[in-house]
């Protein structure tokens, strides 16, 4: 299932924190994509424990290859032509694990960062813990938004994975100068959040 703008889940009205996985998805996590980040599956093992402790409050969002090819995403997938396929190609697929994490349909944006109205629809007004891939794309780009709407976020570092451990340092350095908005951290500190709110 997915999550169209004005279909879906509502506002929560809880203020436990949502764990919002941002796209675990084949393009970025198979070995044999030019998007594939070798982090994947350390990163994962670690989403895989944040969700459990979530209990329910898990939101997973996929980027989908629907932008407007007259503008700069035109130029964008001219530069990557292996992905400028139709929506539905299995390369955009959550990966099998990720299929399990959440009960609630998967927000699909043609966009980097995920954060907006759809977003914030289902979590209301809830802090977050942040994670997925890829750190120094769709991660930061949600995460920036996500300050400048005056969200509470927590960046958990080691379940999120990027295109090399050095751009995932880049931008974790980026994302850790917007205090107190984003907080970044690591696992075991987003579990205590999370195991907080039960």
């Amino acid at each position: 299932m997915t999550d169209q703008p004005g279909i879906g889940p509502t506002l929560s009205s809880s203020k436990a924190p949502w764990l919002v996985v941002i796209d675990p998805q084949n393009i970025f996590a198979a070995p044999d994509s030019a998007w594939g980040s070798p982090m994947f599956p350390a990163a994962f093992a670690n989403i895989r424990r944040l969700a459990e402790a979530a209990e329910g409050r898990v939101l997973v969002t996929r980027w989908l290859p629907t932008a407007d090819r007259r503008t700069s995403w035109g130029d964008y997938f001219a530069a990557w032509p292996f992905a400028d396929k139709a929506a539905d190609d299995p390369l955009y697929d959550l990966v099998p694990e990720a299929r399990i994490l959440s009960a609630h349909p998967t927000l699909d944006l043609p966009t980097f960062g995920k954060w907006g109205p759809g977003l914030e629809r289902i979590i209301g007004s809830a802090s977050v813990v942040l994670a997925g891939v890829s750190t120094d794309c769709c991660v930061i780009s949600t995460a920036l938004a996500a300050a400048d709407a005056g969200a509470r976020v927590t960046i958990a570092a080691d379940a999120c994975a990027a295109s090399t451990p050095e751009n995932h340092a880049a931008a974790l350095t980026v994302m850790g100068l917007y205090p107190p908005q984003l907080t970044v951290a690591d696992t075991e500190a987003a579990l205590a959040i999370l195991n907080d709110a039960r």
